[in-house]
């Protein structure tokens, strides 16, 4: 600035008035950097709403396809104001606990114009982080799809967002954390995101039970065309997941972005075969399922892969949540709705615990970053099943407590018969998402 380079006597009089710290920290702002956290963030934003929104609605039946548009719209704007709050605090505050992040920050104390974080201004650090809090309950809505009441979804998703997803969000993410101390390989959310919205979905599908008619009445996606859609802006928006969480413009975000793409090629390619060798045809919906079992599966270990790591995460994603979609529907029974644990859960445990694999420069062409200082193989899986099991664990247990409270506020957590048979977009929202 002009203002710097050549200060008269009123310029110089001027920055006296000006926060010191503030112009300083100004100073410091990386332009590339926050000019791509911005796209980053944008783009993970265009990940809930409109993408996930319409791949859901468009597995759904006609009758409910509002419904989910609704659910997933309204947790945006729920999780928004939530996270303005307290959620930022309680993921990133002060506090030197590791196990939360204390409220020294809610209603983002602290947080002007001039703060940074790193080198990004923190008013963008606390936007991008606030649209990850977004699409983890938002992808829980694909587990009771069709049959909760929208008031105790509402409510649900409010308090898990706030008991369960930021304090995984401080243990993993921010420093002082416990699972971060210990060194848990987590780049963009494989924990946090994946394994926290994949058991919350099986916990909440087995509490609420199936919808009627459940493996006996088919229920086949009303617009596949919808869903088709939405894939595609779930992949492009993961690139702002997974590249964007490097919080940098630098080669760490230009592999993580590359390795994405590879990752969900390989899943979709991966998933299609295995539906073509057993049915005889390749699948749409077989395709675009693969597609995100491949982005969940690399999304933990996108930071720390090479190509060729991802491409074997691609295809062990593909394989494995295949298998777990299939055995959970067909042989224990459980409605999730549109394969939220087996899709996310298992590919956000999978994708964690192969970090610790892949990470190692001993591999050739499989290395990744290297360990950290007196880590090695063994000790890094260690540290990542950890991760998977406290994380997974805690999470079950307060979704748990979570849907019982839900359960006798809103005087029972599911929709009637009636209704159900009505579908949600009548029942809930006195409204078509069709009308002839």
């Amino acid at each position: 600035m002009a203002i710097i380079k050549t200060p008269t006597l009123i310029s110089t009089a001027l920055l006296t008035l000006l926060p010191t710290s503030g112009f300083a920290a100004e100073a410091q702002v990386d332009g590339a950097n926050t000019a791509w956290i911005l796209t980053a963030t944008a783009l993970v934003l265009f990940m809930t709403v409109p993408g996930l929104s319409l791949f859901y609605a468009g597995l759904v039946r006609s009758k409910n396809v509002l419904s989910v548009l609704m659910q997933c719209f309204s947790i945006a704007a729920l999780v928004s104001v939530i996270w303005l709050v307290a959620g930022y605090s309680i993921s990133f505050g002060p506090a030197e606990s590791g196990f939360w992040g204390g409220l020294d920050k809610a209603f983002l104390n602290g947080v002007t114009q001039h703060s940074i974080w790193g080198d990004i201004p923190e008013s963008l650090f606390v936007a991008f982080q606030m649209t990850f809090a977004i699409i983890t309950p938002a992808l829980i809505v694909g587990a009771f799809a069709e049959r909760i009441k929208f008031s105790s979804m509402l409510l649900f998703s409010g308090l898990w967002v706030v008991f369960v997803y930021f304090p995984v969000c401080h243990w993993v993410w921010a420093e002082e954390g416990w699972l971060y101390q210990m060194g848990l390989i987590d780049f963009a959310g494989g924990t946090v995101v994946h394994v926290t919205a994949g058991v919350a979905a099986v916990v909440t599908a087995v509490m609420l039970g199936a919808r009627k008619g459940f493996l006996v009445t088919p229920m086949m996606p009303h617009n596949l065309t919808m869903t088709f859609i939405g894939a595609g802006m779930l992949w492009v928006g993961w690139f702002g997941f997974n590249a964007g969480s490097a919080l940098a413009a630098n080669g760490s975000a230009g592999m993580a972005l590359l390795v994405t793409h590879l990752s969900a090629s390989a899943g979709a390619l991966t998933w299609m075969s295995i539906e073509w060798v057993r049915h005889g045809k390749p699948s749409g919906l077989g395709a675009v399922t693969g597609l995100v079992a491949g982005l969940a599966t690399i999304t933990p270990a996108s930071g720390s892969v090479g190509p060729a790591g991802a491409l074997v995460l691609g295809i062990m994603g593909g394989v494995l949540c295949f298998t777990a979609t299939y055995y959970l529907k067909q042989k224990i029974k459980i409605d999730d709705s549109l394969d939220v644990f087996p899709v996310h859960g298992v590919g956000g445990i999978l994708g964690t615990l192969l970090a610790g694999v892949f990470v190692s420069q001993d591999l050739g062409v499989f290395s990744g970053n290297g360990y950290a200082e007196g880590m090695n193989m063994a000790s890094q899986l260690g540290v990542q099943v950890i991760g998977i099991l406290a994380t997974g664990a805690y999470t079950a247990v307060l979704t748990i407590i979570l849907f019982k409270f839900v359960g006798v506020v809103t005087s029972g957590y599911r929709v009637t018969d009636d209704e159900e048979q009505m579908g949600l977009d009548i029942s809930d929202h006195d409204e078509k998402g069709y009308s002839m």
